[in-house]
Formats: C-alpha cells, sequence, structure tokens
C-alpha cells in the first residue's frame, strides 16, 4: 500500500530534546511500523510515545485493535485528545507504570521509541515477558542491530543475550533519518520481538542477569578472569573449556550452562 500523502506535515507539537523526541513524518513508513504486528493479532495494544499520532492513526484503522497509548509529554497528551477522542490514553512515563495491574491479560507493545530510554524499554518488556507476547519499535539502528545479532559479534551484548533468551528478534528494516522531524543524527530501524516457548530457562535467572552483566563489562577477558569475583581467585571449575571462552561467542544456552556451573560452584565455596 504505497499512501499518495507521504508526510505528515502539521506540526503542531514542538519536538523535545530533553524527552528524545523526533516526531516520524512519512506515513508510508508508518503503515509499515503498524503493519509489522503479528497478522491477526486481537489482543490489547499500547503505544509508547504516539506524539502527535501518526503511527496512532494507522493502528486505529485495524478494528480488532484495542488500542492504548501511553504519553509523557502533555502537549503531546493536549493534541491526541483534541484529535483522536475516541483514543485511550494514559497520560505517564511508560517505564513507571504497574503493567499487570493495568493490563490483566496479554497486550502487544509498539511505537516510536525514545532513543534516550530504549534499552530501558526493553527491559520493561523483559519483566513483563509474560504479558507480552509480542513487541515492535522503531529504534536507534546500532542498537536494533545489537539486539538481533547472533554470538560471534562485537555487537553483541548484555540485552542481546537477555532478550534472545525469551524473544525470536527480527531486524525488519532501516528507516533514513529525513522523515523525521527534526531528523536525527543517525539511522533508525524497525524490529519485532516474538515470545519464543521458552517457559523456563533451567536456571537460577537473578544470576543468569548476574553472570551475563558480569562478563559482558569485562568483554575483553576470559570467563576465568571476568567471573573471579563471583568465583574467587582458584576455583577449580575454571579448568573447564568454557572458562577459555569470552562472553560475546557464548550463545543463550551456553550462559545457561555457565550460570548452572557458577551456581553448583559458589555453593562449594
Amino acid at each position: 500500500m504505497q499512501l499518495t500523502n507521504t508526510r505528515f506535515m502539521i506540526q503542531q507539537v514542538r519536538a523535545k530534546k530533553h524527552l528524545g523526541q523526533h516526531f516520524l513524518t512519512d506515513l508510508n513508513i508508518a503503515h509499515k511500523i503498524a503493519t509489522s504486528l503479528p497478522e491477526g493479532t486481537t489482543i490489547p495494544v499500547l503505544e509508547i510515545g504516539p506524539g502527535m499520532g501518526v503511527l496512532t492513526q494507522f493502528l486505529l484503522e485495524n478494528p480488532d485493535t484495542n488500542l492504548s497509548v501511553v504519553e509523557i509529554d502533555t502537549e503531546s497528551v493536549q493534541y491526541l485528545h483534541e484529535h483522536y477522542p475516541q483514543l485511550k490514553v494514559i497520560e505517564g512515563d511508560f517505564l513507571k507504570l504497574n503493567l499487570k495491574e493495568m493490563f490483566p491479560t496479554p497486550f502487544c507493545v509498539i511505537g516510536n521509541f525514545p532513543y534516550n530510554i530504549s534499552s530501558q524499554i526493553f527491559f520493561k518488556v523483559l519483566e513483563n515477558k509474560e504479558q507480552v507476547p509480542c513487541c515492535v519499535g522503531m529504534i536507534q539502528k546500532e542498537v536494533a542491530e545489537r539486539l538481533a545479532e547472533p554470538p560471534g559479534s562485537k555487537a553483541y551484548g548484555i540485552l542481546s543475550v537477555l532478550l534472545q533468551a525469551y524473544y525470536d528478534i527480527e531486524y525488519l528494516f532501516t528507516v533514513n533519518a529525513n522523515v523525521f522531524s527534526p531528523p536525527p543524527k543517525v539511522q533508525s530501524a524497525v524490529i519485532r520481538l516474538t515470545r519464543n516457548k521458552r517457559t523456563s530457562i533451567g536456571c537460577d535467572e537473578k544470576l543468569f542477569v548476574t553472570v551475563i552483566k558480569t562478563t559482558f563489562n569485562q568483554r575483553r577477558k576470559q570467563l576465568r578472569n571476568s567471573l573471579k569475583p563471583l568465583l574467587g581467585k582458584d576455583n577449580p571449575v575454571f579448568a573447564s573449556p568454557l572458562f577459555d571462552q569470552r562472553p560475546e561467542r557464548l550463545s543463550v544456552d551456553d550462559f545457561i550452562a555457565l550460570t548452572n556451573l557458577v551456581s553448583a560452584n559458589m555453593e562449594s565455596l
């Protein structure tokens, strides 16, 4: 579907730098994002940071979409109330919402995410992974590549492993800076997260996170060196070939095995 009016030109809300606002102006891109939700989605949808509703208008076109939006900018909230009176607008900070209380049943997340909090948004999605089976977000291209990267890449990191443990991640398409007002200094990309079938990772989840963060915070070191704070200097488990590796070489399953090794040998200290 190619829209004849490709630009959303009415600039009635001032973009605020401290909120990381870059308003999408290309209607074709907005439509493409809106239709990136899994086909046949009938569960509630929450849009983060709708601004002036360029994406919102296409989400509302689907009669099966039970849409809510959350917006922290009071000027945008007023605009949305005036132009989309049928829309449920939650005024507030997405990162502070009690999602389990607000959405007692599963829901999807979508949005043109503010770059300055995009990682925090994904950590929030992870906290609510049993409630969020899908998430479509436009974020900085570099971050999108990092989240979707397989093991072995320099871009592969903490959030890559944590998200890939619970979600299948697809890099959908790249978005150029000239379709925003004001244009950001970087390219953007749209990714889709789809909850995988993993119901349990088979290890202590808190320790899993600790192991991942501890190793990637010293990513140039072999695991036996980065994990000394958890296991001690001369722990015999370091004889395992697994500890010869650096963290970017490990898959999700490798990190699960590593976490179980750390857990067993912490207990023996």
